[in-house]
Order: structure tokens, then C-alpha cells, then sequence
């Protein structure tokens, strides 16, 4: 086993040679963070050095299975703010091949993130009294994950490890396959503390904190430029394969300020330093994603924390152009609206309207209130798309799943081979 010192001297050298020798191991020491269903849509980074995330794909818990529904859309998110995107899997399969072969047959066909990234076995519980099964399953699980084009890699806790698992064994085969997590304390971390390194051969990701800003949040280091994998030298918007989510994340990387639209989710970026009122911008806000409520000239209301921010000042998370997320639209009441006019307008009825946001007096609403509500007709029946350069009708209705004989028809193209950068297209 290495001593604490001999690793970080390691990770030294491996940091000069990079230097000296191009990208080779471009992502040694870079920090980033790992996802569950509790990140939310399209989950949070910590700070704006942050270069990847692991999202949790779902998993088997002794061989009932949960889907995580935020999978897709925080790799999406990840990959549309310039971050590496991965995979893990909840892992708690014991010593039983059955339930290991069941999770790998559920989940691998499910993997969104890129041929070659990483896809991560969590294995932190249910651990069977046999760790020599505990190590076969593992190997089992990792061997399909390799098999399948991806970059196989073991989660766990050293202690947990060290009582259940042969780590030398998986090692052996999948050398600088660990990654590993220790945590000192439970005050903010933003950087790693290596006095506590949990000294273990073959560890290529440290996660050094679960609170890694206020609040809560796992932070990882990356010793060896594993997370690299799966992306062209390391750039997060080239991935070696594509995906729907990857192409999702793509394509919300490169909407501008002026393209970005009212039913857009956004995150403000690290670098923006004061709303459009002037006063500064917490860095808690700036963990968080939104969406747009309004955009007005440069500038676009934002909701939960109903400010103003400059359009510049954000950063897409995905392309939609409507008031939806998913089954559920906002209206922001203005002067002169009632509550009937709003819901005749949502093809809704203003009882619904008044149950669904609690209001105990239907014509007591305000200008700029928030009006949500589920079903409707005017907010499903059609969402917009923002014609970009280098766009046509096939590649649209490819990414919107519909037709270029819908796009023609909902909007009126004489000429489908005449459409134009800025054109709205509904869909």
C-alpha cells in the first residue's frame, strides 16, 4: 500500500509530465461532482472551476430497481455549461451475479454520456458475508461496463472496501480504477485535504467532501485524468460518441444571449457578479438552475428567486422554448389581467387555476405574480424552437422527434430549404 506522500508525489509527477508533454493526462486535478435524483434536473456545480459530474443513472437495491428521471437532463446540463459528463450506477447487488446481470442488462442500453466515459458501480451497501462473491460480482459488473465501450470504475468508501471487497483484485485487472471517498469532517471543503487521503493503491478519483459548499454537495478530485475519457483532449462539448442528451447539451452550449427564450432552464453563471438592479449576486444563486419567466430586451426574469439578470449573465441548460416543464406552465400575471381572462387564455378554468396555487381570493392576484397550473391547452399544444446557423428542417425535426412535414405545416414554410438563423418555428 502507498504512503500519502509517495501518492502525491505521483500526482506531482504526472502534473509535470502533462506540462511537458501536451494533454496527455489533461484533467489531472480537476475538481468536480457527483449527482443523484436530490441535484435536481439539471443539478449544481460548486464553483466555476468545476470540470465534470457523475450522474447516478439509477440502480438495484438487492434487485428492486430505481430509475433516476433526472439522468438524461443532468448530463444534458452538464455538457451544455462546458462540464465532462458521467455515469454511475447504484450497485447493490451483494455477492449475486443474477442481480449484478440484471442491473448491467437494465442500465448499460440506458447509458446517455459518451462511448468510452466513465460508468461508475457504487457499491457502499448490501454487502454480502462472502468477499470473494463480492469482488466476483463487482469484476462481473465492471467486465460488461467495459464490454459495452465504457470506462469501468469501482465507488466505495476505503473502510467498507477493505471489509467486503478483494480491492487488490479488482486492480489487478482494472488498474487506477478506484474511486474513492474520505471525508475529514462535514464543514465546507472546497479544496482537497490530502492529509486525509484515504492511501489505497489504484485510486484515479478522490471524493473529498459532502460538503463541499454550504448546503451540501459532493466534491471529487481527479489524480490521474481519468475523466477525461470519452471527450476529444478533454472538451466537453466534443464527445467521442453522441447521445440524445449529449446532443442536448450540445446545442444548449451554443444558444446566445439573444436566442435565449421565456420557458428556457438557464444557470447563471459563476462569473456574473449583480442583477439587473445592480445589487451583487450571492454565490448560492449561482449553484442553482432556473427558468425563464420573461425576456425583456437584454434581460431575462428568472423564477424562484424572481430577479432580473442580464441574458449575457446565463447559461442554457436545454432548448426548450415554452412556458412548460413537462406537465406544468406559469403565467406572470400582467396589468389588467383576471384571473378568468388567464385561464380562458390556458384553456383552463379560473377554479383550477385558484385551487392550484392557493389563492383563498380568486381577484386578489398582482402584476408579476406567478401563476402556475397543469394541463391546458395554448401552453402544450405547442412549443417554439429558435432557428441557429448551420441548421435545417431535417436536423430540427431529428432533434425535435417530429417531421419536416409537421415543421412545414404548424408554420407555414412555402420553401423548406429557406429558413433563417432567429426564425421561431413551432412544433
Amino acid at each position: 500500500m502507498k504512503k500519502l506522500i509517495k501518492k502525491a508525489a505521483i500526482v506531482m509527477v504526472a502534473f509535470f509530465v502533462v506540462a511537458a508533454s501536451g494533454p496527455v493526462f489533461a484533467a489531472v486535478g480537476d475538481q468536480g461532482v457527483d449527482w443523484s435524483k436530490y441535484n435536481g434536473d439539471y443539478g449544481n456545480f460548486g464553483y466555476d472551476h468545476d470540470k465534470f459530474a457523475f450522474s447516478q443513472i439509477g440502480g438495484t437495491y438487492g434487485g428492486s430497481f430505481v430509475d433516476q428521471a433526472t439522468y438524461s437532463t443532468q448530463v444534458a446540463s452538464a455538457i451544455a455549461q462546458g462540464k465532462r459528463a458521467h455515469t454511475y450506477i447504484w450497485y447493490q447487488v451483494g455477492g449475486s451475479r443474477e442481480v449484478a446481470k440484471a442491473a448491467l442488462d437494465r442500465y448499460l442500453p440506458k447509458i446517455q454520456t459518451p462511448k468510452n466515459s466513465i460508468v461508475a458501480l457504487d457499491y457502499e451497501s448490501g454487502a454480502s458475508g462472502d468477499k470473494q462473491a463480492n469482488t466476483d460480482a463487482i469484476l462481473y459488473g465492471m467486465r460488461r461496463v467495459k464490454a459495452a465501450g465504457y470506462t469501468p470504475m469501482y465507488y466505495s468508501y476505503k473502510p467498507y472496501t477493505l471489509a467486503n471487497v478483494n480491492y487488490k483484485q479488482i486492480i489487478k485487472e482494472f488498474p487506477n480504477s478506484l474511486w474513492i471517498a474520505a471525508y475529514p469532517n462535514y464543514e465546507v471543503t472546497p479544496v482537497p485535504n490530502y492529509s486525509f487521503f484515504p492511501s489505497m493503491d489504484g485510486i484515479s478519483v478522490f471524493q473529498f467532501t459532502s460538503t463541499y459548499v454550504a448546503g451540501g454537495l459532493d466534491g471529487n478530485v481527479d489524480l490521474t485524468g481519468i475523466t477525461d475519457k470519452g471527450y476529444e483532449n478533454g472538451n466537453a462539448t466534443k464527445p467521442d460518441t453522441d447521445t440524445p442528451a449529449t446532443d442536448d447539451g450540445k446545442d444548449a452550449n451554443e444558444v446566445t444571449p439573444s436566442e435565449i427564450q421565456e420557458g428556457m432552464a438557464v444557470t447563471i453563471k459563476f462569473s456574473a457578479t449583480n442583477y439587473s438592479t445592480g445589487q451583487a449576486i450571492p454565490k448560492w444563486v449561482k449553484e442553482n438552475s432556473y427558468k425563464v419567466l420573461q425576456k425583456s430586451g437584454n434581460k431575462v426574469l428568472l423564477d424562484n428567486i424572481m430577479s432580473w439578470v442580464a441574458a449575457s449573465d446565463v447559461q442554457a441548460l436545454d432548448t426548450g422554448g415554452s412556458n412548460s416543464t413537462g406537465d406544468t406552465q406559469t403565467h406572470i400575471v400582467q396589468s389588467g389581467d383576471t384571473l378568468s381572462a388567464i385561464a380562458s387564455k390556458w384553456g383552463t378554468n379560473w377554479q383550477e387555476l385558484a385551487l392550484q396555487n392557493s389563492l383563498s381570493n380568486p381577484n386578489m392576484i398582482y402584476t408579476g405574480q406567478v401563476i402556475r397550473f397543469t394541463g391546458g391547452q395554448s401552453g402544450t399544444k405547442s412549443r417554439t424552437y429558435t432557428v441557429r446557423s448551420g441548421d435545417n428542417l431535417s436536423s430540427i425535426a431529428s432533434r425535435l422527434g417530429t417531421t419536416v412535414q409537421s415543421l412545414v405545416s404548424m408554420n407555414g414554410i412555402s420553401n423548406p430549404n429557406l429558413i433563417y438563423a432567429g426564425q421561431t418555428l413551432n412544433y
